[in-house]
Order: structure tokens, then sequence, then C-alpha cells
């Protein structure tokens, strides 16, 4: 087979016709290649990353409510306190950095030269983007009504344990009676 190969680009006669039709067979087969491997378009990656953040978006306002819940019901069990409600103020939504894999190409002309990057969201098996870390927002404030926070001690009780729960300073937390 080599041997064949080697007797086609030693005949002299048509040397010339036999590497240009060679260079072209491997043009069209590195073009064939490139279709064959390339990554599939930027916009799905980008869609797949916007349904990711609004869905983590969506479970990082229900964690949020959470924590409003969970000390809803820590206040409750203090003595003296009942029928609390707790509202939260956050500085801005919880955010997601998901981890890029950065593609660099540069193209170079006679005049210019050209870098373009290409960020590809990495993904699990499942399909699930991978993140490096959750920014969650910083608490600004807390309202707290409940009956029983008229006393100064429980109401001292109910800051204090706000205070432990969400690092808010003492004047970032207002507590109010409620009415009957």
């Amino acid at each position: 087979m080599f041997d064949k190969i080697k007797d086609i680009f030693n005949n002299k006669e048509k040397k010339k016709e036999n590497m240009i039709t060679f260079l072209i067979i491997l043009v069209i087969t590195l073009i064939i290649i490139n279709k064959i491997l390339q990554t599939p378009n930027v916009e799905s990656k980008e869609d797949i990353e916007k349904e990711a953040y609004l869905a983590t978006t969506c479970e990082e306002t229900i964690k949020e409510d959470d924590i409003e819940t969970r000390l809803e019901n820590i206040l409750d069990t203090l003595k003296g306190v009942s029928n609390v409600s707790v509202m939260l103020t956050y500085n801005e939504s919880s955010s997601i950095v998901p981890i890029y894999n950065i593609n660099e190409s540069t193209t170079k002309t006679d005049k210019d030269e050209s870098i373009s990057l290409e960020k590809e969201v990495i993904v699990d098996s499942e399909s699930k983007i991978i993140t490096e870390k959750i920014v969650n927002p910083k608490i600004e404030g807390a309202i707290i009504t409940a009956k029983g926070v008229s006393d100064p001690t429980v109401k001292g009780n109910v800051i204090s344990a706000v205070e432990a729960v969400t690092g808010l300073m003492t004047h970032e937390i207002q507590v109010f009676e409620t009415g009957d």
C-alpha cells in the first residue's frame, strides 16, 4: 500500500497534480473533522445558564423565606412572646457563580491580531451546572411583630435573639407589639 503511494508521488510527470490533489483532500478532511468536533453553539449554553440561574434563584428565595420561618418559630418559644411575624430585608438577591471553561483563540492577519474568548459553563453528567460559589445576600434589617414585646425585658430578649441569628446591629432591628 505504501509502495503505491510512493509511486504516485515519485511519478515525475504527475507529481504536481498529485500533490495538489493530496492537499485538496487533506483540506477537505480537516474541514469535515472540524465540523464534527465543533462544540454546540454558545446561545444554547447561555440558555442553560439562565435556566439554572432562575431555578437556583427560586431555591435561594425559598431558603430566605425559610430563615424567616425558622426565626419566627424560635422567637415564638421565648417566654412571654407569641404570634410572631418576621420580615428580613436584603441588599440584593442571591447570585450563582458557575465554573467556566475558557477557550482562547488567536487569529493573526497581515495587519491585525484578534483574540477571542469563549466561556463555556461546565455541567456534570446530569446536565446540572457546576457552581464555584453561591453569593448569598446580606441581611440589612429586620422587622418583628409579636404579642408580649411591650415588656422591655421580653423585647430585649427578642432583639438579642435576632442579633445572634442575623448578625444585625440593634438599631437595624425593629420590634413592635401586635394589636388584638
